[in-house]
């Protein structure tokens, strides 16, 4: 469990294919989080576990099975991509953010972005099934980053970034044409999966 707030931007290292997908060499950057083989990391809002490294001492490694390659964008990452990175949360944690699983739930495609003296704005469009589970001024993940949409239409989204999420996250270098992990908020589709699968009609 993450709540979308990224401590840090790490650096791909190296993808190698093997029998089950991708391992995954990530260089943390001089992140002062150190974490034990076992432990969940957000990348690019992907829930990875932490694998151990071997060789490469001091770089995160993580196994990417052949449907989070799939499903995600992280099989499309190259060696010398920033990926944004978060511990999983404590029971004790402040939630900065919301409530982020690490599932992504599908990838959204940039069609465009705005750069404003006091914001950049990314507009995404996102699969289709995902559209009901946006709401305005409600709360999205998009590469792992807690985000509140901005602005809502028949088939997209906005993100308004603030200065900080530019400046440290991948969110502030994306453009045109690229591609996004999206996670709606878990709430939300709670509710309209309860809404649709057990809801009466009235009579």
């Amino acid at each position: 469990m993450f709540s979308g707030i990224v401590e840090q931007l790490g650096v791909v290292t190296a993808c190698e294919p093997c029998e089950f997908g991708s391992i995954l060499y990530v260089d943390p950057a001089g992140w002062s989080h150190q974490p034990a083989a076992g432990d969940s990391i957000s990348v690019n809002g992907c829930c990875l576990t932490m694998t151990d490294p071997g060789q490469r001492a001091g770089e995160f490694r993580f196994d990417v099975i052949r449907q989070t390659l799939r499903m995600t964008t992280l099989g499309d990452l190259a060696a010398g991509d920033k990926v944004n990175l978060e511990p999983a949360v404590t029971p004790a944690t402040m939630l900065s953010g919301h409530i982020v699983q690490g599932h992504v739930d599908g990838v959204g495609t940039v069609r465009g972005v705005t750069n404003l003296p006091s914001e950049r704005r990314l507009r995404l469009e996102p699969p289709s099934h995902l559209m009901e589970y946006i709401v305005d001024k409600g709360s999205i993940a998009a590469d792992g980053v807690s985000m509140t949409v901005a602005d809502l239409g028949k088939d997209w989204f906005e993100l308004a970034l603030i200065p900080t999420t530019i400046a440290k996250t991948t969110l502030g270098i994306v453009g045109e044409g690229d591609r996004v992990n999206l996670e709606a908020d878990c709430v939300v589709k709670t509710v309209v999966s309860w809404l649709r699968n057990f809801h009466a009609s009235p009579a």
